[in-house]
C-alpha cells in the first residue's frame, strides 16, 4: 500500500474524486484514453474490463504515484499527491510477503502520513491502530508476521492500514482473487462498515455478477471509458462486446443473459451476468 504525504486541504463542495480528459501513454501505447468521471463520498464503485484494459494503471494515476501524460486528477478539489487520504491497496501479488514485518507494523504504516517519518508513534497512534485492528477482527494477529496470514488475512491487514491512515479513498486491485467465498463475504462487511463512515471505494475486479449485486455503480474500461452507471444500464450486450470482445460469450438463459469471459482463465474465475 502507498502512503502519500498530505499537502491540500479538502475543498467543500467538491467531488471526492475527478478525473478529466485523463491519458497515460506507455512506449509500448496507450494504457488509458482519455478518461472522465466523478465520484461522490461514500460511494462504491466496482472497476471491470479484461486484463491490460488499464484498471491499475488508472489507481496508480489517482492514487498520485503515476502521472498522466495528459489531463487533470482531483482529490476534494487538488491534485492526489497532495493528499494522504488516498489509500491504495495493491495485487497481493505485487508484495513481499517474505519481508520480516508483523501485521501491527504494516497497520502502523498507515500513521506515517500524520506523524512524519522520523517521530516515534505515540500512545494516541498506538491506540488508532488497535482500534482499526479490531474492526476488521485482526487484533489477536498484531504479532503474526504478514507471510503466516492467509489471503483474506492480508486483504483485511490493508484495509486496517488503510484506517489507521483515516483515509477517505480506497482504491483496491483485485482484492477478491484467490478468496473463498466467507473470505469475501468478510471483506464485504467491512467495506460496509467502511460506507458508514463515508470512506470511497474503488474495487477492480472481474466477477460481473458481483459487481451487479454489491456495488453502487460499475464502470466498464478497456483503456477507455465503456460506460459508467449502475449494473442495468452499464452490462449491457453491446457494452460488454465493446469491452471484451472476443474474449466474451453472451449466452441466453431463464435468468437472462450468461457472460462467460476468459481473460481472468489464470485466476480460476469466471465473470457472471
Amino acid at each position: 500500500m502507498v502512503i502519500l504525504p498530505r499537502l491540500h486541504a479538502h475543498e467543500a463542495g467538491k467531488p471526492i474524486l475527478r478525473l478529466q480528459n485523463v491519458t497515460v501513454q506507455y512506449e509500448s501505447g496507450r494504457a488509458l484514453d482519455d478518461i472522465t468521471f466523478e465520484l461522490r463520498r461514500g460511494e462504491r464503485l466496482a472497476v471491470l474490463g479484461p486484463n491490460g484494459a488499464g484498471k491499475s494503471t488508472l489507481f496508480k494515476v489517482i492514487a498520485g504515484v503515476l502521472r498522466p501524460t495528459n489531463g487533470v486528477v482531483e482529490v476534494a478539489g487538488s491534485e492526489p499527491d497532495g493528499h494522504i487520504c488516498i489509500a491504495y491497496v495493491p495485487q497481493r501479488s505485487q508484495v513481499d510477503w517474505n519481508f520480516p514485518l508483523r501485521v501491527s507494523d504494516v497497520v502502523m504504516m498507515g500513521r506515517v502520513g500524520k506523524i512524519g517519518l522520523l517521530r516515534r508513534p505515540t500512545a494516541a497512534d498506538r491506540q488508532i491502530v488497535k482500534r482499526a485492528l479490531e474492526t476488521v477482527g485482526m487484533q489477536e494477529l498484531a504479532n503474526r508476521q504478514i507471510g503466516q496470514l492467509s489471503g483474506g488475512q492480508q486483504q483485511r491487514m490493508f484495509i486496517a492500514r488503510a484506517l489507521a491512515q483515516e483515509a477517505e479513498l480506497m482504491l483496491m486491485d483485485e482484492p477478491f482473487t484467490g478468496l473463498d467465498l466467507p473470505a469475501q463475504e468478510e471483506l464485504f462487511r467491512i467495506l460496509d462498515a467502511l460506507r458508514g463512515q463515508g470512506v470511497t471505494v474503488m474495487v477492480a475486479l472481474h466477477d460481473l455478477q458481483t459487481a451487479a449485486e454489491r456495488f453502487d455503480r460499475v464502470m466498464l474500461l478497456n483503456r477507455r471509458l465503456i460506460g459508467l452507471g449502475t449494473a442495468e444500464q452499464i452490462f449491457t450486450p453491446e457494452h460488454l462486446l465493446t469491452a471484451y470482445g472476443g474474449h466474451l460469450r453472451l449466452i441466453p438463459s431463464r435468468e437472462g443473459l450468461i457472460a462467460l469471459g476468459d481473460t481472468c482463465c489464470d485466476e480460476g474465475e469466471h465473470d457472471h451476468l
